[in-house]
């Protein structure tokens, strides 16, 4: 199993913990990345990825190694802490570069086939709001499944959080990675995802919403009857 973790943060508090918690007990190959250590770079909206080619956006090479990672992975770990009851900014500017990667444009086929998880942590709240955030995202890039999880740790510091509150969280976590553990090498994207995977499906033989969108759903067979949860 590749396991791909992408932490909305560079130090390693509650969240990091909790992740490298679940990441330990699916016994994978583990490639992490920290942001905005990794990248932080601000989509600048030059719409050269809608418009003609992902690879013409500024930041492509240095975006590349987390993309490439997470075409990969058969688990995707989103790990943030809610700032202001939302993700982090630099998980939010990382998505935002992935936004032709949405089901109306160019999703990427492997992601009607993978699982992710979207874990975060508060003292409070706003954990429902910041998993949201990404699951939005891998909602409509297509994945398979996705997992929201938060906890409300009641400190700042992961060394500080209650032992009760510890022991919670990795009944909840291991119970978790059992489930992702079943479903390795067997998932299937849920009815929602292939309703609007047969909507944008439609919008397309209609009509040409963009020359480059279209093309690429003609040339996966999208069109006609092949499938990208189907290899």
């Amino acid at each position: 199993m590749k396991i791909t973790v992408i932490h909305g943060q560079s130090h390693k508090g509650s969240t990091y913990n909790i992740a490298k918690m679940l990441y330990d007990k699916l016994e994978g190959d583990v490639t992490e990345f920290f942001l905005p250590r990794d990248f932080s770079s601000f989509c600048v909206g030059c719409n050269s990825c809608f418009k003609k080619s992902e690879k013409l956006c500024p930041h492509y090479e240095s975006l590349n190694p987390i993309t490439s990672a997470i075409d990969n992975a058969d688990v995707i770990i989103f790990a943030s802490p809610v700032y202001v009851y939302h993700v982090t900014a630099a998980m939010k500017t990382l998505l935002d570069h992935y936004g032709y990667r949405w089901m109306i444009h160019r999703p990427e086929e492997s992601m009607f086939r993978k699982q992710v998880v979207c874990i975060s942590t508060a003292a409070g709240g706003g954990m429902k709001e910041t998993t949201k955030d990404i699951a939005d995202s891998t909602f409509f890039w297509g994945v398979a499944k996705t997992y929201r999880i938060g906890f409300a740790v009641r400190e700042v510091t992961w060394n500080d959080v209650n032992e009760n509150i510890k022991e919670k969280i990795k009944k909840q976590i291991y119970s978790l990675a059992n489930k992702i553990k079943k479903d390795y090498g067997n998932i299937k994207p849920s009815i929602k995802t292939k309703m609007l995977f047969y909507l944008m499906r439609k919008l397309h033989q209609k009509k040409k919403i963009t020359e480059n969108d279209y093309n690429y759903w003609k040339e996966k067979g999208w069109l006609d009857n092949k499938r990208p949860w189907i290899k």
